[in-house]
């Protein structure tokens, strides 16, 4: 066998693949933990050789005797000395004299400098005792607590660098503790006593501007100022205390009535000194709180972008909490209405997560069920703006937006090959850094927030159902349900379709509360309820008998929502809808046609032409020849008995007289069978638009003309005539000779 080559080889592409980003972090992360344990190793070495040093140095002993100079004089004094203090000799044996002579003969390892690098003993015996091994080893007794040596610059002389050390002292942990405990102790004191003061410094001004706002609305900026608290100490509890009591001083200052911006001519005119006060404190008023409520927008726009100011004074974990006052302080004043509707229509269109919205939702379902259903419309139909488009579905059924599922190593083992296995591994660890660079917030939390928001909204939608069916807030209810009912459950879909025609047939419903009531039941079949076998006839016969209930003056503002019942009760619907109901109803719509205001007939000629290309069919309607047996009964409320197959369009003729013009093109255009083509045929600003959209463009709700008319010229005097030039002229003269 050829021995296997050990080359280095060129890193391939798959991997340098490999190298992830995250894999590079970990790299540098190892190599500076390395240099700081190889640092650290370094200095505790360093650290114990200073020390050996400063011991072998602070504790060098006395010499027995001294190998260079022998003084006689002072040996014997010292042996003196030492002889008062021994034992006598002659309580000694010999043996042991003569033991301690040779020790002290040998006594070189007191003797030696220990600042000498030379060898002791050059000739050491190799059969030496192991006491005297360890009788050479030097004593070390700690008598003083060790010290650090800090080392200085050093000092050069003649003979040389001279190092500079400074001891420094052994702390002791016990008393560093202490320290600590103390320094926290006396920083909790003084954090209180700094919360303290700004709270007692709040107070004083809420308590002036309630005393007198008229005179100190010019405190509010300042509190307001407080807003940008910068002691990192207590700047959050601060700002939150702000937020609250300026929350609590709207509410209590501002006036139950509508503060306008006053006009040009109100700006020049001369008014007394009280009302100019007024004024004045009204324009500070409505800037302080325009001012507050940008504050508290900013505030959960910094928490949702997950963004820190310049500053860092309050931590990103700390602006959560400041988001959630400031959201809860937006539902208090739209709950105390001192919030508009469009704030929070604005709030949820630009809420895509959801979070901020459920909150809203919350506070708004609890305060109508709170309130028994009395509040205003107006907050029911800020439901209408949510951004919700789809919900969980149940878990037995397939969900089409699973995650992406990665191969197990099993599967990889038993399908792929080695080389396939490891392209496959690196494309997944791709996917997977793209995927969460992608998806900045998880879709499955973005369902469940959606799901529960949406549960809330019908949870309040149905309680105004079952038990407040005459209150004003009906009308909200079914639009919202009309737009969210293809995300409601189908199980619910034949008791709410009961729950409908109940309310529509108890009559105390408006013209115009019923036909949200019909407008909502076929949003609710024209989605999901598709599949359910269900025949709406009774909604069909509601609407085809309510048809001339319809206001004909200016206040016709249920004709829109007309138009949109006959779009999707008979143009989405087309496949179960008979021709006798089609032409029952488009007979009916042109004799409406004939009652209405222009932008209504405009906007039902429209739906009829729609219709017409629908059901084509129906173009039976412009001969003047019956078809089958019967006559064609107008009061019968029964479309599909009508017989309106005998009938004919002859409102159409009446219409082409019409006072406004496009009225008239309409009706044109219909008597020729509403061609796409030809003379007959409509302008494409016409045929292009819906009806709604053409019942919107020429509306009148500005006592406007749509298209203008022109002015006629007007007579001279000359070519007026006369009145005596329409008299006979002998019934002139007689009546000159009567008169003179």
């Amino acid at each position: 066998m050829k021995a296997r080559r050990n080359k280095k080889q060129i890193p391939s592409f798959r991997k340098l693949l490999k190298t992830s980003k995250v894999k590079l972090e970990n790299k540098l992360k190892n190599k500076q933990f390395k240099q700081q344990s190889t640092l650290k190793k370094y200095r505790k070495e360093q650290r114990k050789l200073r020390q050996a040093v400063k011991d072998a140095v602070s504790k060098k002993p006395i010499p027995l005797e001294d190998p260079k100079e022998k003084r006689p004089g002072k040996r014997i004094e010292r042996e003196e000395e030492e002889e008062e203090e021994a034992l006598p000799l002659d309580m000694m044996d010999e043996d042991d004299l003569q033991l301690m002579r040779d020790l002290g003969q040998r006594a070189s390892f007191l003797t030696r400098d220990l600042s000498s690098s030379e060898p002791v003993h050059a000739k050491k015996r190799k059969h030496e005792h192991v006491i005297d091994k360890y009788e050479k080893i030097p004593r070390a007794l700690q008598t003083a607590p060790e010290k650090e040596l800090i080392h200085l610059l050093p000092i050069k002389d003649k003979s040389g660098i001279i190092p500079q050390t400074r001891e420094k002292p052994v702390t002791d942990s016990n008393q560093d503790e202490e320290d600590q405990e103390e320094l926290e102790l006396e920083e909790g004191n003084g954090i209180r006593k700094k919360l303290e003061e700004k709270k007692m410094h709040i107070a004083a001004l809420g308590s002036a501007i309630l005393g007198d706002p008229e005179s100190n609305i010019k405190k509010l900026k300042e509190i307001r100022s407080m807003l940008t608290e910068q002691d990192p100490d207590v700047a959050v509890t601060v700002r939150k205390l702000v937020i609250i009591s300026l929350l609590e001083l709207f509410k209590d200052i501002t006036p139950s009535y509508k503060i306008r911006p006053l006009t040009e001519a109100e700006k020049c005119t001369k008014i007394r000194k009280e009302t100019q006060k007024l004024r004045e404190f009204e324009e500070g008023l409505v800037s302080q709180y325009k001012f507050y409520l940008e504050n508290l927008e900013q505030m959960i726009k910094d928490w949702k972008q997950r963004k820190l100011k310049k500053s860092n004074v309050v931590s990103l974990k700390a602006y959560k909490g400041l988001a959630e006052v400031a959201v809860r302080s937006l539902c208090e004043l739209f709950v105390g209405g001192l919030l508009s509707d469009c704030c929070l229509k604005e709030l949820f269109k630009q809420d895509k997560l959801g979070q901020a919205s459920l909150g809203v939702i919350k506070v708004i379902s609890g305060f109508v069920k709170g309130q028994n259903y009395e509040v205003r419309p107006e907050m029911l139909k800020t439901f209408l703006c949510l951004r919700i488009k789809e919900v969980e579905v149940k878990k037995d059924t397939e969900d089409i937006n699973k995650p992406k599922k990665f191969m197990t190593f099993k599967e990889k083992r038993k399908t792929l090959s080695r080389m396939q296995r490891k392209w496959k591994k690196a494309e997944e660890k791709l996917e997977r850094e793209l995927l969460e660079a992608e998806a900045s917030e998880s879709t499955e939390r973005k369902l469940k927030l959606h799901t529960e928001t949406l549960n809330i909204v019908f949870v309040t939608y149905f309680r105004i159902l079952k038990n407040a069916q005459r209150s004003p807030l009906l009308p909200s209810v079914l639009e919202g349900l009309a737009k969210f009912a293809h995300l409601i459950n189908v199980e619910f879909f034949d008791d709410l379709l009961v729950v409908l025609h109940s309310v529509i047939e108890s009559g105390d419903l408006s013209y115009r509360e019923s036909l949200h009531c019909v407008h909502t039941a076929f949003h609710i079949l024209s989605g999901q309820g598709d599949v359910l076998n269900i025949d709406p006839m009774k909604f069909y016969t509601h609407l085809y008998k309510t048809l001339f209930k319809l206001h004909a003056g200016a206040t016709n503002e249920g004709v829109r929502i007309l138009l949109q019942c006959l779009d999707v009760m008979l143009t989405k619907r087309r496949k179960q809808v008979s021709q006798q109901r089609a032409l029952a109803f488009i007979k009916r719509l042109c004799t409406l046609a004939l009652h209405v205001l222009p932008n209504s007939s405009i906007g039902i000629l429209a739906t009829n032409r729609i219709l017409m290309h629908t059901f084509p069919k129906t173009d039976l309607l412009l001969d003047n020849e019956s078809q089958g047996s019967g006559v064609f009964l107008p009061e019968l409320d029964e479309p599909e008995y009508c017989n309106a197959q005998n009938t004919a369009l002859w409102e159409l003729h009446a219409l082409r007289r019409h006072y406004h013009p496009v009225v008239q093109r309409f009706a044109a255009h219909l008597i020729a069978g509403a061609p796409s083509e030809g003379s007959e045929a409509l302008k494409p600003e016409l045929s292009r638009r819906s009806a709604a959209e053409l019942f919107e463009t020429y509306s009148m709700a500005e006592m406007t003309f749509n298209p203008p008319v022109k002015s006629s010229c007007s007579k001279r005097k000359s070519e007026v005539s006369q009145g005596d030039s329409f008299l006979n002229e002998d019934l002139n003269q007689l009546i000159k000779r009567h008169c003179s």
